[in-house]
């Protein structure tokens, strides 16, 4: 039953991600700033064929293997082979998920990433909704795990579960 949540919470953030780059498309032109929280964050739309800082540009094959993979070790874990990740670990990776897959649909459809949200104060690349949940999700996975999930690091525990 928890996996449905999971799965849920990822399809919202897909929804989400997914009603930003439409509503991008929709009304702002490309590579045309559009002010938002004035010095912290403008709208940008921009069309990203790479990662962060346009790192594999073009490599759609690579981003769509580690989708694929990302996904099948999330089934595998899941189902089959079940790691001491807590509720909150599993909602982190849900973030991810629910990101990559908000991502993975521009690649598919696009073959580009719609990028949107773009700081002002600091300079860093064009990112968009799902970028958000992914690092977010990232880190606090890794916070969560480093700090407070000591568990997850002993091998005898490794055959047990916290769905």
């Amino acid at each position: 039953m928890q996996f449905l949540f999971y799965s849920l919470f990822a399809a919202a953030i897909v929804a989400a991600d997914q009603l930003t780059k439409y509503l991008t498309v929709a009304n702002i032109e490309l590579y045309q700033d559009v002010p938002f929280l004035p010095g912290l964050l403008q709208l940008t739309y921009v069309q990203n064929t790479g990662a962060a800082f346009s790192s594999f540009e073009g490599q759609q094959w690579l981003f769509a293997l580690i989708f694929v993979v990302f996904t099948g070790l999330i089934l595998w874990e899941y189902f089959k082979k079940p790691m001491p990740f807590t509720r909150f670990e599993r909602w982190c990776i849900a973030a991810i998920y629910g990101g990559g897959l908000g991502n993975m649909i521009d690649r598919i459809r696009l073959g580009y990433v719609v990028d949107m949200i773009e700081t002002t104060f600091i300079d860093f690349p064009v990112f968009n909704v799902a970028d958000c949940f992914i690092t977010c999700g990232c880190i606090a996975l890794m916070v969560h795990l480093i700090f407070f999930n000591k568990d997850f690091w002993k091998d005898e525990t490794r055959h047990g579960t916290d769905r």
